[in-house]
């Protein structure tokens, strides 16, 4: 079965302040989304991995993908004005042989590459499948100010990256959610509007996503970490 990988990276990191996208920022001297390929690419189950772009940005991408000695395709495509309609295009690129997509925020550096592959082979079996994490505080269901109830956290996950779909699930999901004007906020979200289950493996708390200044000082503990492991 072929697999491809889709990472969306057209957003502009609003949240993180300053004038380079949060996917942009350096890490030991590396954009953090260069960071998130090399995982995709140390994959054995990915084929080929789409990185979805502004077209500003494919130039400088392209110059630091060249100094990657990756031995599988990464190829660049244009994103969209939202995370949707980035993997919504970046899907319609893909080989119509491809049988499984995964798709992985470029700002989660730190996924495992054995998650990877776990997540793949589950997806084979079931069709559909996410991580996630489950919550250690209290949630609650508000109307602006005014908690409407208390949802219990046995019930919760906090959602995570990569998800991992059927090629024909996640496009029906995606043809649906434009003809009926659906705005979803991950795969996942689209994809249990058809009625299909979406399968739930344990995520990482190390699967941080790189989103705020704050996260920064932990991003740069964890590239650490990862340097002192290879060269053990």
């Amino acid at each position: 079965m072929s697999v491809v990988a889709i990472i969306p990276a057209a957003g502009m990191g609003l949240r993180m302040g300053g004038s380079t996208p949060k996917q942009f920022l350096s890490l030991e001297g590396v954009p953090i989304v260069i960071h998130t390929v090399r995982k995709f690419a140390a994959a054995e189950s990915v084929d080929e991995v789409y990185l979805a772009l502004r077209s500003e940005d494919m130039s400088a991408v392209g110059r630091e993908l060249a100094r990657e000695p990756t031995a599988k395709p990464v190829r660049l495509v244009e994103g969209g004005a939202t995370r949707q309609d980035t993997v919504a295009r970046a899907l319609a690129e893909t080989p119509a042989d491809a049988d499984l997509i995964v798709v992985h925020d470029a700002v989660r550096p730190f996924i495992e590459v054995e998650m990877i592959e776990r997540i793949v082979m589950e997806a084979r079996k079931s069709g559909a499948v996410i991580l996630g994490i489950p919550s250690v505080d209290t949630v609650k269901q508000i109307e602006r100010q005014t908690v409407l109830g208390t949802i219990p956290r046995e019930r919760i996950v906090l959602a995570q990256t990569p998800q991992a779909f059927h090629a024909s699930i996640l496009k029906e999901a995606f043809a649906r959610a434009a003809a009926e004007g659906f705005r979803g906020t991950d795969e996942s979200s689209l994809v249990e509007r058809l009625g299909h289950i979406v399968t739930v493996l344990m995520g990482s708390d190390r699967n941080i996503k790189i989103t705020k200044p704050s996260d920064l000082p932990l991003a740069r503990l964890y590239i650490a970490q990862e340097r002192g492991q290879k060269s053990s």
